[in-house]
């Protein structure tokens, strides 16, 4: 069950991986997901997945956690190591430590076993309305006016296609790490508590240890320094948060 189980996306189609050893849930998703307009793809393990996301990516992707020979969250960091696609996770009622790892490398949200499809469905399009992969999801209207891009210094944001460069030289972040650093770049200077990294970052219904924000922001760092060594725009007032300040 690795190839696509509806016809690739017409123009407003948005395309979701889901990835996941359980067929029956592959399946119950994936009808639920295309009566909503989307496109499915399906894959059962986590290897061959890592392939085809980086060889085709869709809009967004679903992983579980536990899956044999390659798991989720091995999937999300070797993911993250080349792309920046939007990331949900599926996980255990009891598997708060991989939520809060798989957040840490990375993932843009995560749903808890049992789900109802309603929910994931609302998830799905608040990441993709974030990330604003989409100008018009699927029965919803695209005439609302687009974010302005935020220039600070060498640093330019452009939110509505999710793009972010620094002395003209791309960045690739993903969803959460864009929402990080907008919130401090919209107010250089201004040093951000983690607690209001977190309320820009996530949802309300979604907690996460704050420490979580600590590494997102040496992934931002790591990322800029890839594209100039000398980058220190992100600054740490210890005890207190974080800053930007164009440096």
């Amino acid at each position: 069950m690795n190839e696509p189980t509806a016809p690739e996306p017409q123009s407003s189609a948005k395309v979701i991986a889901l990835v996941d050893d359980d067929r029956n849930i592959l399946t119950t998703v994936s009808i639920a997901l295309q009566a909503e307009g989307f496109t499915t793809r399906l894959y059962t393990d986590g290897e061959t997945a890592l392939k085809a996301l980086l060889e085709n990516p869709p809009d967004l992707a679903i992983f579980d956690i536990k899956m044999p020979r390659m798991d989720g969250l091995e999937l999300l960091q070797r993911l993250r190591d080349r792309s920046a696609l939007p990331v949900i996770f599926l996980t255990s009622k009891d598997g708060e430590p991989d939520e809060a790892l798989g957040l840490a490398l990375g993932a843009d949200d995560y749903i808890a076993k049992p789900f109802s499809q309603k929910l994931l469905t609302a998830r799905i399009k608040a990441i993709l309305r974030r990330s604003d992969v989409s100008r018009a999801l699927p029965g919803e209207a695209s005439d609302e006016k687009m974010p302005e891009p935020v220039r600070r210094g060498r640093l330019e944001m452009d939110p509505a296609r999710h793009r972010v460069t620094w002395d003209g030289k791309a960045v690739s972040l993903t969803v959460t790490e864009f929402l990080i650093l907008e919130a401090l770049a919209t107010r250089p200077g201004v040093v951000k508590s983690r607690n209001q990294l977190m309320d820009a970052a996530y949802s309300d219904d979604i907690f996460v240890d704050d420490r979580t924000i600590d590494s997102h922001i040496k992934r931002l760092r790591r990322k800029f320094r890839e594209v100039d060594s000398q980058f220190s725009g992100i600054e740490t007032l210890y005890g207190a948060g974080y800053s930007f300040g164009e440096g």
